[in-house]
């Protein structure tokens, strides 16, 4: 008996209510925060390609691609078939600035040609491939008095394909 009478009581309490005033101060802070902060926050995407070696009869072979190779004993400059330049490391770094100035020149020599392969060796790590692709896809050159930046940055080899050293 003293079970039924617990139980009748427990059922007529009216339940309690939630109170969310909390939680919606909460979000009235957090939501004009996330967006302010989503404004600065940029993300960059490189659209890289890998180097086939099949290619379609239907398309001409282009007349020159630079290949750059990064190997564990400096930088190798190339046109697909052969070498053209060798760039050994200095004190222990590659020679990103001679690089630079040899893709460059390759541009102006070439200026309607847009690919280019990056490939590196195995154990090569990661950072120096962002390093060398940064090299080859653009370059800053001193503004001129026009220009109210200090410097222009100028596009060289934006079609970047990456993959692995033979």
């Amino acid at each position: 008996m003293a079970r039924k009478h617990h139980y009748r009581r427990r059922s007529k309490e009216q339940p309690n209510e939630l109170d969310v005033t909390t939680f919606l101060n909460l979000m009235v802070v957090l939501v004009p925060f996330l967006l302010i902060t989503a404004v600065f926050s940029r993300i960059a995407i490189v659209e890289l390609n890998l180097p086939s070696t099949i290619g379609d009869a239907s398309t001409k072979a282009p007349e020159f691609r630079l290949e750059v190779i990064v190997r564990e004993t400096g930088l190798e400059i190339g046109n697909g078939k052969s070498v053209i330049a060798a760039l050994p490391k200095k004190d222990g770094e590659y020679d990103l600035t001679t690089l630079s100035r040899y893709v460059v020149s390759l541009k102006e020599d070439y200026p309607t040609t847009e690919a280019a392969s990056v490939l590196l060796e195995p154990t090569i790590p990661y950072d120096y491939l962002i390093q060398v692709m940064d090299v080859v896809r653009s370059v800053q050159i001193p503004g001129t008095e026009e220009d109210e930046e200090p410097f222009v940055q100028l596009a060289l080899f934006t079609q970047i394909s990456v993959g692995e050293a033979p």
